[in-house]
């Protein structure tokens, strides 16, 4: 495969080169206010490439409800213009090469299973912890998206009251709630450092965290009992992170009863770049 990778976020736009030789040349711009210029930017960087890549096709990772044999991307995102209409049309026009459209979640699931952590597994479950919950599920090695297209989407679930996993899984949120108790603004990353040295208010939200982070795998667990949990999102960078949810969830198994049950967490191998290589996995598939 020759193909323009493009990954499409509600902060910046990242892309690059796939080829025989796996991900090379990527770059990013700040995602644009406007489907106008939006398309104007990923116009420039097709043409930049093709003056120097014989290129077969664009594959997309984006946001959404994607349907990707329909060309549509349903739901809601930070990226307002990019959905419900055919989408994959007009951009194939644009290009004048086919184009596919996959869910970001569901690319980089896509990568671990065929290049990543999970290449000697069956099925798997990849959870991405960010500004809020999302993944993918994948069964007997193949996405499964589910009737609706809600297979992946753990942070609707309820954890707590009427607290989702979304609301008290995310750093981002969890942050927000700290600031508001501490009276200062803080990022998620700062209050893991103050929790680190010490510090009493951000240790007791950093475990909240945690704590809801693993009844969520152990809920997802019990339901699919799958060969791996691939944690992903800029979370999955801390060198602690999976093996303090392997003790929270070993907790609540011991705790439920679920004795024989057992969850094999690994950290995601490609970090920012699996959307943009899952995205080309899928060019690939869904050509076959």
């Amino acid at each position: 495969m020759s193909l323009l990778v493009i990954d499409i976020g509600g902060s910046s736009v990242k892309y690059g080169y796939y080829g025989q030789d796996g991900l090379a040349d990527t770059g990013s711009f700040i995602t644009p206010d406007s489907y106008a210029v939006m398309k104007s930017e990923l116009s420039d960087i097709f043409m930049r490439m093709k003056k120097h890549k014989d290129l077969e096709g664009v594959a997309i990772s984006a946001p959404g409800a994607v349907e990707s044999t329909l060309g549509i991307i349903g739901g809601l995102s930070a990226v307002p213009y990019i959905h419900n209409f055919d989408i994959k049309k007009d951009l194939e026009d644009l290009f004048g090469v086919p184009v596919s459209l996959e869910n970001d979640a569901n690319c980089a699931a896509l990568a671990e299973l065929y290049e990543g952590a999970a290449k000697e597994s069956e099925n798997i479950l990849f959870m991405v912890i960010g500004s809020g919950i999302g993944g993918g599920v994948i069964l007997n090695r193949k996405l499964h998206k589910g009737r609706n297209l809600f297979g992946g989407e753990f942070g609707y679930m309820m954890i707590q009251g009427e607290d989702t996993l979304s609301k008290l899984g995310s750093p981002v949120q969890m942050a927000e709630r700290y600031s508001l108790e501490k009276g200062e603004s803080s990022e998620g990353s700062e209050v893991f450092r103050r929790a680190d040295a010490g510090e009493e208010l951000a240790k007791k939200h950093v475990e909240n965290l945690l704590d809801s982070l693993s009844r969520g795998i152990f809920n997802l667990s019990v339901a699919f009992n799958p060969d791996l949990v691939i944690i992903g999102g800029g979370l999955s960078k801390r060198e602690d992170l999976i093996p303090r949810l392997q003790d929270k969830v070993e907790f609540y198994i011991k705790k439920r009863g679920a004795e024989g049950l057992e969850v094999n967490l690994v950290p995601c191998a490609f970090r920012s770049d699996a959307n943009l290589i899952g995205a080309a996995i899928h060019f690939r598939e869904s050509r076959k």
